[in-house]
């Protein structure tokens, strides 16, 4: 069902939002998967490189704790630009169109301007939350950091971190509900439409506001998959990556008259 503008979208000439049902995920993964059968090559391709990047960065962040939770939760902020090339895939097959990885990449230029600027906001949002993330660290924990292992059982033995555990868990889901909300589908519709990121950021709000349940669900459906694939040591991302970028197209094209 199409929402009609209200002052705000009339105001900001915003594109109309669809109301959808909380069903509606499990059927954008599994256009995402059809996507990703028909394009495999291609659709692979950002994964083992998206995953081989990840797995790179935990690596040099094992023995920093507070830098290696913040990659892994800032992976998932930077996700939505990360994946800006299995839009373009994903639109292309829409079309009836087959399309190389460095097809699929030259689809970046189109709107470059915009997707770049849009890609500073994630960036900020990146660094802001690495920072935050340090002082949390310096104010909240007690005892040894050391590396990952001897930080998660401090964490889960002693007592001492609960408000380290609170306040870290309630910071970071409030910032990424933020971004979240603000770019869920933001990429996609700049690589479709000639249009700004202001736009596209606030369209992206929209939709979600509309679609409140609906979006946090798809939100915890993407932070459970994308934890799979970390739980795999990045293997699982491989698969779960492109699906995850196929599945955001088909929310947007469901989302966005």
């Amino acid at each position: 069902m199409d929402k009609p503008y209200d002052s705000l979208d009339h105001h900001f000439n915003l594109p109309h939002i669809r109301s959808v049902g909380t069903e509606r995920p499990m059927q954008w993964l599994r256009m995402g998967w059809d996507d990703m059968r028909e394009n495999l090559g291609a659709s692979l391709s950002y994964g083992v490189i998206l995953a081989a990047i990840g797995y790179a960065i935990l690596s040099y962040a094992a023995d920093k704790p507070y830098l290696f939770m913040a990659a892994i939760s800032g992976f998932m902020l930077i996700g939505p630009l990360a994946a800006a090339g299995l839009y373009e895939i994903s639109r292309r097959h829409e079309k009836g169109e087959r399309v190389s990885f460095m097809g699929s990449l030259r689809g970046l230029a189109r709107n470059a301007d915009s997707l770049a600027f849009f890609g500073a906001f994630l960036a900020i949002a990146l660094v802001g939350w690495e920072r935050i993330s340090a002082i949390m660290f310096a104010l909240f924990y007690r005892g040894e950091i050391g590396n990952v292992t001897n930080f998660v059982s401090g964490i889960l033995g002693s007592g001492e971190n609960l408000y380290f555990l609170a306040a870290y868990v309630i910071v970071g889901a409030v910032l990424a509900i933020v971004v979240f909300a603000l770019s869920a589908i933001s990429i996609p519709l700049l690589m479709d439409r000639d249009t700004d990121g202001v736009t596209a950021a606030m369209t992206s709000l929209r939709a979600v506001q509309t679609n409140f349940d609906t979006m946090m669900l798809w939100a915890v459906m993407i932070v459970l998959l994308v934890g799979i694939g970390f739980a795999s040591m990045m293997v699982g991302m491989v698969i779960l990556l492109p699906l995850v970028g196929h599945a955001t197209w088909h929310a947007y094209r469901d989302l966005v008259r």
